[in-house]
């Protein structure tokens, strides 16, 4: 009857095979420890024939000799030619990363978009600050073209631009004008070869 991998101890590095699996396995059965680092050494380097490529890159010899202590769940007992790592430095998990509370108000602008508002808005009067003012407004109509293809109107992403920086900066749909964006065609599907 034939034995399915499926029925098989799982790997614990795949990428290797279970053939280099089961040498590792044999390996560790083997008594004399001269015996069994001769054995390692030559697992190595059957290991590293199988990516011939990476043989001149940095690390690789290292990188070989983690993954058998690795396969060996760490019970291979020789003389390494290089310090291996540790099973407690692959348990460890990286500090988390602190993301910014608070929820988007527009989520189709983003929240750069609401702090560029911010800056703007505690900006001093002047020309600087009405460019920004007018990049920020065509940049949000861009953003909404693109999640509502119908078309929008200048009126509604002023008032979005008054409601996020708290009325402190006010547009007029008469005085001010916004670029007109198109929305990018659908992609239609593919052709199929004639034979």
């Amino acid at each position: 009857m034939l034995t399915y991998n499926t029925q098989r101890k799982r790997l614990i590095l795949p990428e290797y095979g279970r053939n280099i699996q089961q040498m590792v396995d044999h390996c560790l059965t083997i008594q004399d420890r001269s015996e069994r680092t001769r054995c390692a050494h030559s697992i190595v380097a059957a290991m590293s024939n199988l990516f011939p490529s990476l043989r001149n890159s940095e690390g690789f010899r290292q990188k070989l000799w983690d993954h058998i202590a690795i396969m060996s769940d760490f019970q291979l007992d020789i003389d390494y030619p290089v310090e291996v790592v540790r099973p407690d430095s692959l348990e460890s998990q990286p500090d988390k990363l602190p993301y910014e509370g608070g929820m988007v108000r527009r989520r189709q602008y983003g929240r750069h978009v609401e702090q560029m508002i911010e800056t703007a808005a505690a900006m001093p009067p002047g020309d600087e600050k009405d460019e920004l003012i007018m990049l920020m407004a065509n940049h949000m109509k861009k953003l909404m073209v693109a999640s509502d293809t119908d078309g929008v109107d200048d009126a509604k992403i002023f008032k979005d631009l008054r409601e996020i920086s708290e009325g402190a900066i006010i547009l007029d749909p008469q005085i001010h004008r916004l670029h007109e964006f198109v929305a990018p065609p659908k992609p239609v599907g593919k052709k199929k070869k004639k034979k």
